[in-house]
């Protein structure tokens, strides 16, 4: 199968060409920082890792920022790199870098708590986040301070204002307990992230978690575990901390190509895929869930005949309320509703996004709801020429089998009865003559009923209301007529019709309604009529259930009339049809 062609907007040039030029500044620092650093402090091996690892996070955050535009995760590892890049100036031997590097020294770990606590949706739209991320970086910038001005022995001496040891070792305390703390916070919320999360959410998001904890712990808890307590060199302590930090952007690389991301084009390239001159394209939906970048995105198309929203194959949206973590977006067109989007809503935070996306896709969901509304009625046509060609065969197969098991046997009887009747004695002649009479008049009564059956006399002599008044008659239980037509006054055709919509509903409502009883009204208004059964039964009846109000249907719909039926669990059945006429 070849696979349709992709449509790049002049937009989504411009975007690669910006991350081109971003990537080639990135470049070009990281080649600044390698000129910078130290040759003959015997660490080269280890300080030349210190661009790579910046070279990592631009290359991380570029993928990110080109697979979603219009998500921020890619900004938010850029920045993350940028924490690292800041923080290793410290390692060259210009003055003025080291300063910088002194300030920004552990600011890549609230930066890494940041981006946890962001992804998938690259913000932090819940409260609790932004106070723990703020307090993060505050205690990052803040408790760093005291660090450099009061320890001339420390990061950068010549900040030093002042040798107070105490004060710098206090700071370093609290920067470690506050900084935990932080640490900890962060841990607990994703845990309890991935225990809300959906499985298919959970596979993406365990391994990133899983490994985002572990860094945000392992580095702090390193210098301590590892130098103080078991001897660690400097030097092996540096390779693992690198090693762990620069495992975090590839973190989300692995989450990006196994679900996190998908492929987001801005909404102009979206736009021009949906005007773009090509005969193959790719679905709508998975047009709209790569621009929008969220996978699990589905499209539904307002079924006006069911009045709910369905899938393309015929499935029912489910209740947009029923899950918090799914976002529900009409989709309307001159303000009549067509289609209906549900996404992943902790992907997708930006429901400004989704409302203008659902917009630039509004004409082509109405041609495909059309069009899949077009195919369901040719469906619907052909399967109710179906079922009437079976109903035709069924009533066939009845009257034949009336005919042979019924009249044919009374006929046989009858010539059999007169062939005797010619070799009896004369005393039993009278007798046997007058019980053929009433063999004869019993045989008649039943050819009567069956034609009756196909069209009663009264409907082909006096009319619809006659036939129905016929009907009202036979009844077992209390029914009520109210007719406002004169008979005469509708075509055959449409009286037929009527007729045995009656007929139906009042041997249904013998059958199963279990009434106690029953109206039938015929009312016109225009060129409509329109005939009613109603009873106060048992409910519960279905178009589906049976074949005589399906077939009913069908009959109904190939005389260009509407049926409609409504019947809820004890409160009774009331089917309803409306004919348009010209008489």
């Amino acid at each position: 199968m070849v696979a349709p062609p992709r449509v790049r907007s002049a937009l989504a040039r411009s975007l690669d060409r910006a991350l081109f030029a971003i990537a080639t500044a990135g470049l070009l620092l990281g080649g600044f920082e390698y000129a910078l650093l130290p040759v003959d402090a015997g660490l080269e091996w280890v300080l030349a890792g210190l661009p790579l690892l910046f070279w990592i996070y631009l290359a991380a955050g570029l993928v990110a920022w080109r697979q979603r535009p219009s998500n921020p995760m890619g900004l938010l590892i850029l920045w993350s790199g940028l924490c690292v890049f800041l923080g290793s100036l410290g390692n060259t031997e210009a003055p003025a870098l080291q300063a910088i590097g002194a300030i920004c020294q552990v600011l890549v770990m609230p930066a890494t708590a940041h981006l946890l606590l962001a992804f998938p949706g690259g913000s932090l739209s819940v409260r609790r986040d932004r106070i723990i991320v703020l307090i993060g970086y505050t205690v990052a910038i803040l408790t760093q301070a005291p660090q450099y001005l009061f320890n001339p022995r420390g990061t950068f001496p010549p900040f030093a204002i002042a040798d107070l040891p105490g004060v710098s070792a206090g700071a370093a305390l609290v920067q470690s307990v506050l900084g935990g703390a932080v640490l900890i916070a962060v841990a607990v919320l994703l845990i309890a992230r991935l225990r809300a999360a959906e499985p298919p959410q959970r596979r993406v998001l365990i391994p990133l978690y899983a490994y985002g904890i572990f860094v945000l712990l392992f580095i702090p808890f390193s210098s301590l575990v590892l130098v103080r307590v078991m001897g660690v060199a400097p030097t092996v302590r540096g390779l693992l901390q690198f090693i762990a930090v620069a495992g975090t952007p590839l973190a989300f690389v692995l989450g990006m190509t196994r679900g996190g991301f998908a492929r987001t084009g801005e909404l102009e390239e979206l736009g021009t895929w949906l005007g773009a001159a090509v005969t193959t394209k790719e679905p709508l939906a998975a047009a709209l869930a790569r621009a929008l970048g969220d996978p699990t995105l589905d499209l539904y198309f307002w079924a006006t005949d069911r009045r709910e929203y369905v899938s393309v194959d015929g499935r029912a949206a489910p209740d947009p309320d029923a899950d918090p973590r799914r976002g529900w977006q009409e989709v309307r067109v001159d303000g009549r509703r067509v289609g209906g989007i549900s996404y992943d809503a902790e992907l997708l935070r930006d429901r400004d996004l989704v409302r203008t996306a659902g917009n630039v896709v509004a004409i082509a969901v109405e041609r495909e709801r059309l069009t899949a509304e077009l195919r369901a009625s040719g469906q619907a046509l052909q399967a109710s020429r179906e079922r009437i060609v079976e109903a035709a065969d069924r009533e066939r197969s009845r009257i034949a089998r009336d005919l042979h098991d019924g009249i044919q046997v009374q006929l046989v009887m009858l010539a059999l009865d007169a062939q005797r009747l010619g070799s009896a004695p004369p005393d039993a002649i009278e007798s046997r003559a007058t019980r053929l009479r009433s063999d004869i008049d019993d045989a008649a009564a039943n050819l009567r009923r069956l034609v009756h059956d196909l069209m009663p006399a009264a409907l082909i002599e006096r009319g619809l209301v006659a036939a129905t008044e016929d009907l009202v008659d036979r009844m077992p239980i209390p029914t009520r007529l109210h007719s406002e037509i004169s008979d005469g006054s509708l075509d055959r055709a449409d009286e037929y019709t009527a007729y045995f919509v009656l007929a139906e509903g009042l041997a249904n409502v013998v059958k199963h309604a279990r009434a106690r009883s029953a109206e039938v009204r015929i009312t016109r208004t225009g060129d409509v009529v329109r005939v009613e059964v109603h009873d106060d039964g048992r409910g519960g009846a279905s178009m589906e259930a049976g074949t005589g109000l399906r077939g009913l249907a069908d009959r109904v719909d190939a005389a260009g009339g509407t049926m409609t039926l409504r019947s809820i669990r004890g409160e009774g059945t009331h089917l309803w049809v409306e004919l348009t006429c010209v008489s």
